[in-house]
């Protein structure tokens, strides 16, 4: 038996045969198609028609040079006589002609990402009969030079302006402002000249032949699939690129056949907030490119129930049904011919992160979804979108884009730029100015002015780098690794190509998008109180198992996470709080100190700012947990820049050449003596690599009096808290471990240190101490380091790094980026857990331990806590809860939920029942009305 490769929308029951489930027939026919047909069989007035599959695609695609694998024209013949039939017309006969459309549609929907050809069939001598059975040149001749325009442009590859240029003239010669205006005599002259052009311009003729006409159609949307804008819609909406697109032929109804015409698109519910009722664009004596090309200034779907009541009445009705019958909100092509209405399209409509979660919502509450199908039916990224403020999207679209990079931190900015830390604080607290800091990269030197920003800029770095870990911590947006900006800290300039901005200059940054624009842009909020957004949030929280807690390091990102939903602190990182102004000097001072006076000194005045910190959280989240990680970053982060010592030095000794007083002479070189000493000691403490060097607990080993000053400040601060009342549940955190004997020695020192304070303040403080699983002998060794621990806390950014062997502030500047375009690797390892490899090291991490230790708290808080691909691969673990940033807290919660529901095995409710779509109007009717008229032809 031949293989099947065209289906008549009369046909689903065939194609479900063959392909199986409901997905699997919309991979086959693709959604249009599916759809159609389905419309068919529930007796919406759909044109007749049929699918060319997308197996037919991709078998064409696959053939040398193009061309049809055998049996697909053929079966294109014979669907196309079973439409005859059904319409009493002949394709290519003046006497009785039947013209068709040609459009493609892949299993998911890529709005005019791919091509649609209309009016096939029509020719010369099939003109001056249409115009002889319906008395209307104006009409047939306005199809007809629609026809030759979308041939050229889609399948001769013609230039649009080509044409729209010819229609200007005309317009212009006839004096009117719109193409409705213009009469038959013009749309003749169109016509005859845009066959001109397309001999022209591709030196062969427009074919007068109806099958070449369809045949070449066909093969032009089959390799619409593999343009460049197909391909990049594909690339960023995660489609993949091996489906194939469908084609659909459907018999053409005319929305141009004069004033009882029409046509347009409708949402079943508003597509911007979700509110119930139908929203779209309707026209008059139109075809339906004039309503999505933007060609004509549109009427409100409102007009339609004026102009044609009765038309309008079936379509909300229609609507309705639909919505019931997919249970979801429907995008509707229609095309009114003479009052009567035609269905050419329905599909899920495209609607905003708000829109979403209303009709998720709102369908629970009208029975045609449950909470599980409302909790999985929104994405994460859409609540990420409630936390972040966005761009107006008009204004948007107009912006000139300055630089794209990496989207790492969600949300809009506008401000001044400013290029130093230092420069943005100061605009930004004295001057009262919004500010985007612009950097090559960012160092711990840089915070103040980072949370003076209002938005991030920087050419180098990756989604793990200071820059983008600070940014997504505080919220603030922010595009990094942006190869093409060249920054000048001298001139205070910044170029991208032939474009330069000043220091001062007004920018726009889309976190999301990972766009810079030039100017400032207006933005929008979203409200994070909207009741739809807290009703979904509290299904997720009553389906999920998974815990989730925040990164936070001071006590307003505690509060922030906490009213975000966040279950407990996960991950205070001390450093951060060594980081601020007046803190980073006196931190440096105990680094860089000659003696263990100095040092002491130093941590004599460290000990009453860190313990303020801790108490600060203790309140903030008061009966929930708090992961205190002892200091862990490298010992460069707190070193002086060395480049900028040597320039300092050589700057004094230039100075020395030029000075003429004995005074002077000896002031200066009393400081190059110093500078001198203070690069000899900061030399002797750089590393080649430091972050695998004096880290995490290789510095508390190396520094005992540290850890044992972290451990009284946390101590204290916790006895305090719970003699005002507070409810402190502390667990403390050694980070890098590698070997058992390391956590060993360090909780000798916690405990000891524990003991004393709690002896002083008279007041027991519970608390648990684990450790950091970030390098793979922790992972390899775990059962031995699970007796030591009593929780585990996954460094997944390290993990990951260590398991890879590359570095995580650089890899996404060089061979990160190519590996994952060229499909070497599937995913940034860094942005969603490598599964695999890293997630196979945690899984045996998570069996030792427990084996060990069967209670053993087990979490995750590298910056993979927020992303929901690896918040699913942690729910699959048994992992007891996800850390991740404050604002990442209600995207994990959500995306917790849904693992659950999944995991729990949880399938959709069915469709409504078929025979609930009977209605007055059915195809069969319709069409025969049609027939009976003499001017019919047909679809949008």
């Amino acid at each position: 038996m031949d293989r099947k490769w065209v289906y008549s929308f009369t046909e689903l029951e065939a194609a479900e045969a063959y392909a199986g489930d409901w997905e699997s027939v919309r991979g086959l026919l693709g959604g249009k198609g599916a759809n159609l047909a389905e419309m068919s069989r529930i007796q919406v007035p759909v044109p007749p028609g049929f699918t060319v599959t997308t197996e037919a695609c991709i078998s064409y695609l696959a053939e040398e040079g193009g061309g049809f694998p055998e049996g697909i024209w053929k079966q294109q013949i014979e669907a196309l006589k079973n439409i005859e039939a059904k319409t009493g017309k002949e394709f290519g006969n003046p006497e009785r002609p039947l013209l068709v459309s040609c459009r493609s549609g892949a299993k998911f929907s890529m709005p005019g990402m791919m091509d649609t050809i209309l009016n096939l069939g029509m020719n010369d001598e099939v003109a001056a009969g249409m115009v002889a059975l319906t008395g209307d040149a104006r009409f047939v001749y306005d199809s007809y030079r629609r026809l030759i325009q979308m041939f050229g442009t889609v399948v001769r590859g013609m230039g649009d302006e080509v044409f729209e240029e010819v229609l200007e003239h005309t317009r212009d010669a006839a004096g009117v402002a719109s193409d409705p205006e213009l009469g038959a005599e013009h749309w003749m002259a169109v016509t005859q000249r845009f066959k001109e052009l397309v001999k022209v311009h591709t030196r062969a003729p427009f074919p007068n032949d109806p099958l070449q006409q369809l045949q070449a159609a066909t093969e032009a949307v089959f390799e619409s699939w593999n343009t460049k804008r197909a391909v990049d819609y594909r690339n960023a909406s995660g489609i993949p690129h091996d489906l194939g697109t469908a084609v659909n032929i459907q018999t053409m109804v005319f929305g141009n056949m004069g004033a009882t015409s029409g046509t347009g698109v409708v949402m079943s519910r508003n597509a911007s907030t979700g509110e119930p009722g139908l929203h779209g664009d309707f026209l008059v004596n139109a075809q339906g490119e004039d309503v999505v090309a933007g060609t004509r200034k549109t009427l409100d779907i409102s007009v339609m129930a004026e102009r044609f009541p009765d038309a309008h009445e079936q379509l909300c009705e229609i609507a309705d049904r639909l919505e019931h019958h997919y249970r979801n909100m429907q995008d509707l092509e229609f095309t009114v011919e003479h009052e009567t209405l035609w269905l050419l399209q329905t599909r899920n409509g495209k609607r905003t992160a708000q829109a979403e979660v209303r009709i998720a919502v709102d369908m629970v509450e009208e029975e045609l979804l449950g909470r599980e199908e409302a909790v999985l039916r929104v994405s994460p990224d859409q609540v990420d979108f409630y936390l972040h403020p966005q761009f107006d999207e008009d204004a948007r679209n107009q912006a000139q884009i300055f630089a794209k990079g990496l989207d790492v931190s969600p949300g809009a900015a506008v401000g001044v730029v400013a290029f130093d830390a230092d420069t943005a604080e100061r605009w930004a607290k004295e001057d009262g100015k919004a500010v985007i800091m612009i950097r090559p990269e960012t160092r711990p030197d840089d915070v103040h002015g980072m949370l003076a920003a209002e938005g991030i800029v920087t050419s180098r770095g990756g989604r793990t780098s200071h820059a983008a870990l600070v940014a997504r911590q505080f919220g603030k947006p922010a595009v990094v690794g942006v190869e093409d900006l060249e920054i000048d800290l001298v001139d205070r300039e910044a170029r991208v190509g032939d474009v330069t901005i000043r220091e001062g200059a007004e920018m726009s940054v889309d976190g999301m998008r990972g766009e810079v624009y030039l100017g400032a842009l207006p933005t929008v909020v979203p409200d994070i109180s909207d009741p739809w957004l807290k009703k979904l949030m509290s299904w997720a929280d009553e389906f999920r198992t998974l815990e989730v807690w925040a990164n936070a390091d001071y006590p307003d990102d505690a509060t922030r996470a906490r009213s975000l939903g966040a279950q407990g602190i996960g991950l205070c990182r001390t450093e951060h709080m060594f980081f601020e102004e007046d803190r980073l000097p006196v931190m440096r001072d105990m680094i860089m100190a000659r003696n263990h006076i100095e040092r002491d000194d130093a941590l004599d005045r460290l000990l009453p700012l860190q313990r303020g910190d801790f108490e600060g959280l203790f309140r903030a989240m008061d009966g929930l947990p708090v992961v205190v990680r002892l200091l862990d970053p490298p010992l460069h982060e707190f070193l002086p820049n060395h480049q900028e010592l040597l320039r300092e030095l050589a700057e004094l000794k230039v100075k020395l050449q030029h000075l003429d007083t004995l005074r002077e002479i000896d002031e200066t070189l009393e400081e190059i003596r110093e500078k001198q000493d203070f690069l000899e000691r900061t030399e002797d403490l750089l590393e080649m690599n430091p972050m695998l060097g004096t880290r995490g607990v290789r510095l508390g080993m190396l520094l005992p009096e540290l850890t044992r000053m972290q451990a009284r400040a946390l101590f204290q601060a916790a006895a305090r808290c719970i003699r005002e009342g507070v409810e402190v549940k502390v667990e403390v955190m050694i980070p890098l471990v590698a070997h058992v004997n390391e956590l060993r020695t360090q909780r000798g020192l916690v405990e000891a240190e524990a003991r004393e304070v709690m002896d002083e303040e008279e007041q027991e403080v519970e608390y648990k101490l684990g450790t950091m699983i970030e390098i793979p002998r922790a992972a390899l060794t775990a059962d031995e380091i699970a007796s030591t621990a009593e929780f585990f806390s996954f460094g997944t950014n390290d993990l990951t790094q260590t398991v890879f062997g590359i570095s995580r502030d650089d890899a996404e500047s060089g061979f990160l980026l190519e590996y994952i375009e060229q499909g070497v690797l599937p995913d940034n390892p860094f942005e969603t857990l490598d599964q695999d490899g890293v997630g196979k090291i945690m899984r045996m991490a998570v069996d030792l331990g427990r084996s060990v230790r069967p209670d053993l708290e087990i979490g995750i808080c590298g910056e993979h806590g927020g992303d929901p691909r690896s918040v699913e691969f942690c729910h699959k673990l048994g992992l007891n809860y996800v850390s991740c940033s404050p604002f990442r807290v209600p995207v994990a919660r959500l995306a917790a939920a849904q693992a659950a529901v999944e995991d729990a095995g949880w399938r959709p409710m069915p469709a409504a029942p078929r025979d609930e779509f009977r209605q007055e109007r059915v195809p069969a009717a319709a069409m025969a009305a049609k027939e009976a008229s003499a001017s019919s032809q047909d679809n949008k």
